[in-house]
């Protein structure tokens, strides 16, 4: 009998959570079709502030030394070949306290 009781919790459980599920993709979706400037401009009116500038609203790290909103890609990366990075690697290894400062030890395939 507990089982049964068990199994009927669980079910309801989970037709929460896949109700849950499809409601917030169905919001999310809506937000994209509105598009999201829409809805950052009414939260700026909301606040009462009118439209406010990028350093009143924004993170501080996501702004420049002037306080302007940056507007470059934040993380850029570069490609380098396997040697390369094993080699810096190695270097960084090497410089640590606890690093090997010998280079005829060869490494373990």
């Amino acid at each position: 009998m507990l089982h049964i009781l068990y199994l009927i919790a669980f079910a309801v459980v989970a037709f929460f959570a896949v109700s849950n599920l499809l409601r917030s993709m169905m919001s999310l979706g809506n937000d994209v079709r509105q598009g999201y400037g829409n809805a950052r401009d009414a939260l700026n009116n909301s606040r009462g502030s009118g439209v406010a500038s990028g350093s009143e609203s924004s993170h501080p790290e996501l702004l420049d030394e002037g306080g302007n909103v940056v507007k470059e890609p934040y993380l850029v990366m570069k490609s380098i070949s396997v040697e390369d990075a094993r080699e810096k690697l190695d270097a960084i290894y090497n410089a640590s306290p606890g690093g090997t400062d010998d280079d005829d030890v060869e490494p373990v395939a």
